[in-house]
Formats: structure tokens, C-alpha cells, sequence
């Protein structure tokens, strides 16, 4: 899919104007981190700003292809699969990127998953200082 082939591109070289192209302005994205989803282009690319600072040695080592039942109504949806490897704090993690697509091709809803537990919470951690640093989030110990 050409949406997903963009996406890595976009993604390897950190390219968040690229990525504004990509998302629909509803977009929702699960994280390993957060109970509920991340809603909305302004709070994605938000936080993908982050994730890009805290990711290092980002890679993507495959894709996979195929249809997925969005979160959203249950319908499936054009999916595609994106793993990945990355170092977060010292600590190597393993990942998916589930890329769902709507009509146009753009990316409606979007889920991260990765392991092992350490590098979830290593993750979360660096995540949620980079979204308080970014003022998209209060910080929990004010």
C-alpha cells in the first residue's frame, strides 16, 4: 500500500510534515501505554513529535499487507503491518505499527505494540515527559 510505503519513509526520516499528509483529522492512535487512544491529528502528531525524539535507531524491518477490523464500528478496513526495532532508554524494544486506512488511503486508526514489559514501561516513561515537556499533557505530579 503506498499509504504504508510513505508512512516508513516518513517515519525513518522524521518527517512530521509528511506524516500531517497521511493522518485523517479524526485519527485515532492505541498505544501499549495509555488505556484509552490518543484522538485526533493536532494530539497525534503531537505525539509522534515525541516519539521521534525518544526513539532511537528506529527501523523497520518488514510489512505485511492484508484487512483488519477497525476499533472504531467493527468494519474491516485496508491494514497494514509494520515491525519494527528501536532502542528506548538503553533498552531494545520490539514493535508493530498496525496501520488502518479509509477510503482515500489515509491513516484512520493506528495501534503500537511492543515488548518485552521493560521497554513498555521505559517507553511510557519517556513518552509522558515528552508530551508534559510539549505542553500536550498537565504533568501528573503538579
Amino acid at each position: 500500500m503506498e499509504t504504508a510505503e510513505r508512512f516508513r519513509a516518513a517515519v525513518e526520516k522524521r518527517d512530521l510534515t509528511a506524516l500531517d499528509d497521511l493522518f485523517t483529522d479524526d485519527i485515532r492512535l492505541y498505544s501499549p501505554v495509555k488505556f484509552t487512544p490518543f484522538e485526533g491529528k493536532p494530539m497525534v502528531l503531537g505525539l509522534f513529535g515525541v516519539l521521534l525524539r525518544v526513539f532511537e535507531d528506529l527501523r523497520y524491518v518488514g510489512s505485511l499487507e492484508g484487512t483488519a477490523e477497525t476499533s472504531a464500528d467493527g468494519t474491516e478496513a485496508p491494514s497494514a503491518i509494520l515491525p519494527f526495532r528501536a532502542v528506548v532508554d538503553g533498552r531494545q524494544i520490539h514493535g508493530i505499527d498496525l496501520l488502518q486506512f479509509d477510503e482515500a488511503g489515509r491513516v484512520k486508526e493506528f495501534t503500537v505494540m511492543v515488548r518485552p514489559q521493560s521497554a513498555v514501561q521505559a517507553l511510557g516513561q519517556a513518552v509522558l515527559a515528552g508530551l508534559v515537556a510539549d505542553g500536550l499533557v498537565p504533568d501528573p505530579a503538579a
